[in-house]
């Protein structure tokens, strides 16, 4: 899988333009999925020297990126292929509905994911199967 990750408030502490301390398990994790084969493109609100600090902070940690806020190293506006639109399979953001899950819960729902159990929110939200209602009657007493 192809997984576009957040920096701020999801590897670290959201501190802004600063590098925040770090969240547990943030840089573990990714490692152990980049192990289990997985892809990581780096996608962030942060460009030139800001990004350059969040790139190397991570590679201090051990942890490098296939790319950084694109979808290929060298992917640029220049080339007709072009699109800001990541192709990634999972995006893991702390501004994701819900908020960031616990880093253990997202790897256990990518673990899951690649078992084809279900997509990430029904996984963490522990509910695979949609809500069935009780049909009303409609009667005037």
């Amino acid at each position: 899988m192809i997984i576009a990750v957040d920096f701020d408030g999801t590897i670290v502490e959201h501190e802004y333009p600063s590098i925040g301390k770090p969240i547990p398990f943030a840089i573990e994790t990714l490692l152990h999925l980049q192990k289990d084969g997985h892809k990581l493109i780096m996608w962030t609100v942060r460009r030139g020297d800001l990004l350059k600090e969040a790139v190397d902070y991570c590679a201090a940690q051990g942890l490098y990126f296939m790319a950084e806020n694109e979808n290929y190293r060298g992917e640029t506006i220049e080339k007709k292929e072009y699109s800001r639109k990541l192709k990634a399979d999972l995006f893991i953001d702390d501004r994701n509905l819900g908020g960031l899950p616990d880093w253990g819960v997202i790897y256990n729902a990518v673990k899951e994911m690649e078992s084809g159990g279900g997509n990430a929110l029904s996984i963490m939200a522990g509910k695979t199967e949609k809500p069935t209602f009780k049909k009303k009657k409609w009667g005037l007493f």
